[in-house]
């Protein structure tokens, strides 16, 4: 396997990660602002980058059951949110495949 390069964004506003600012979404790539993770506020985001997905586990959350990954930063493995892979309920199927990133584990990169 070769180097892996992280990805650098070029937006307005870049949210990253808190411990070692590497860029991990746009502000533009926002869905919703109304989601709460384990740390409080979070953002449902349609795309993210420099991150590494945990194994897929099924958990039960505030909207039912969905099967979910962990993901972390790239550079400095910190947990900074989730990945919805499968939605069990017909009115949550529109958060498969986005990403949830905590609030509290960001920080805004310019």
């Amino acid at each position: 396997m070769g180097l892996a390069y992280n990805v650098y964004l070029n937006s307005d506003k870049i949210f990253g990660c808190k411990t070692c600012k590497t860029h991990l979404a746009s502000h533009d790539t926002i869905i919703s602002r109304n989601f709460r993770g384990q740390h409080g506020k979070a953002y449902l985001f349609n795309a993210v980058v420099n991150i590494t997905q945990a194994e897929a586990v099924e958990r039960n959350m505030t909207t039912g059951r969905h099967i979910v990954r962990d993901i972390n930063c790239r550079q400095c493995k910190e947990t900074v949110g989730w990945k919805y892979d499968k939605a069990f309920e017909a009115s949550e199927k529109y958060k498969e495949g986005k990403y949830i990133l905590e609030a509290e584990l960001l920080c805004t990169v310019y």
